[in-house]
Parts: structure tokens; C-alpha cells; sequence
């Protein structure tokens, strides 16, 4: 009985690590992406590859919270006035680059 229920435990923690944006589409995330230009901001702090932003040494998110705290930053700074759920979008495209559990 005491493996059956840790087992399903293990099951229950690792189905919940691999979608820490169930919610979220990616596709979605992607059009959010480019509709609010947000490589821009990156391509201007770092030059060249925005997207170098999310795969750096020193970055600033390492996990599913912290980067939707980010994206509520940098959604004011473009301007966006973002729902929970296009989070949800913008978090899932972006997890590509996080592989965040």
C-alpha cells in the first residue's frame, strides 16, 4: 500500500512538473510575441539575437513564477495590458526557451 501511494505521488509531482503552463498555448504565446514587438526591447539591450535574452548565464528566471512575473514587467513596458490567460500563452511560447518544470 506504501509504494502504490508513493508511486502515485510521483506520478501526480512529475505530471505537474512537465506543464508548468497548462493553460497556456505556445502558438498563441508566439503571435503575443510578435504582435507586441517584444524582441525589440531585447534586440536593444543586448544587440543582435533578442532571443539570446532568454538562453544567457546570468539570466533572471528559473522558474514558472518568476517568469510570469517577468512577463507582467515587461508587458508594461511595451504597453500591454495582458490578460491572466495570454500569460498563460506568452509563458508556454516562452517555456521553449526555459524548459521550465
Amino acid at each position: 500500500m506504501k509504494r502504490i501511494t508513493a508511486l502515485l505521488l510521483l506520478l501526480t509531482t512529475t505530471g505537474l512538473q512537465a506543464a508548468p503552463f497548462p493553460d497556456g498555448q505556445a502558438t498563441a504565446g508566439k503571435a503575443l510575441f510578435d504582435k507586441y514587438q517584444c524582441n525589440s526591447c531585447h534586440k536593444d539591450m543586448l544587440g543582435g539575437d533578442g532571443n539570446a535574452m532568454f538562453t544567457r548565464a546570468n539570466r533572471k528566471v528559473h522558474t514558472p513564477a518568476q517568469l510570469i512575473a517577468q512577463i507582467k514587467q515587461c508587458s508594461g513596458n511595451v504597453g500591454a495590458h495582458l490578460s491572466a490567460q495570454e500569460e498563460q500563452h506568452l509563458g508556454a511560447y516562452l517555456n521553449r526557451y526555459y524548459n521550465l518544470k
